[in-house]
């Protein structure tokens, strides 16, 4: 028997400190923690997929809370049941202690940790969409107000005009035009065309 751990955070940005600390606490090997920085939208997960080949009848899979499985309701319940039936192994959520699969096996306790899957796994994927409409509501009032998104514009430098004079009289190739002007040959065309 084995025990894995599993952390997720949804951007590279974020730290899995605080996961890592409380799966390294309950006495996993650090070389048994995969760790995805990726969004919680869906399984395609290159560190979770990794773990489930891993995973055998017996072993246990530790993670802090559910939504660091997931946060799309219908997948979570088909992971859960992927590792709990298919695989035969057994889940233990810290945050929940009523969802570890290795305590109250009987028929009350099974049905109980079903409901609690079920409603913790809605609201992570509640979560996710409240948080999708916030920041869709937030970019719209920024753009409304005037505010910017992305890369600031490249204004081109002086000499530009002589340089496009010449590469339109093809003295020379974009490509050179770019490195006369310390610019990407993508930044030098699109010049060109505005």
């Amino acid at each position: 028997m084995q025990t894995y751990g599993y952390i997720r955070v949804s951007t590279k940005d974020q730290h899995s400190d605080r996961q890592f600390f409380a799966l390294t606490e309950t006495g996993i090997a650090t070389k048994n923690i995969y760790t995805d920085k990726i969004s919680g939208k869906d399984f395609e997960r290159p560190h979770y997929k990794k773990l489930l080949r891993k995973l055998k009848s017996g072993d246990r899979l530790i993670i802090k809370s559910i939504d660091r499985l997931g946060r799309n309701y219908k997948e979570i319940m088909e992971q859960w049941q992927i590792i709990t039936k298919t695989i035969q192994a057994d889940i233990i959520v810290l945050d929940m202690p009523l969802l570890d699969t290795t305590i109250n096996r009987d028929l009350l306790g099974t049905f109980i940790s079903d409901v609690v899957l079920q409603i913790l796994s809605f609201v992570a994927q509640n979560e996710r969409e409240i948080m999708l409409l916030r920041q869709a509501e937030g970019i719209a009032e920024a753009k409304k107000r005037g505010v910017k998104f992305g890369r600031p514009k490249i204004k081109p430098p002086p000499g530009f005009a002589d340089i496009k004079k010449d590469y339109k009289a093809k003295k020379f190739s974009s490509r050179k035009a770019a490195e006369f002007l310390n610019v990407s040959q993508f930044t030098f065309l699109k010049w060109i065309h505005e």
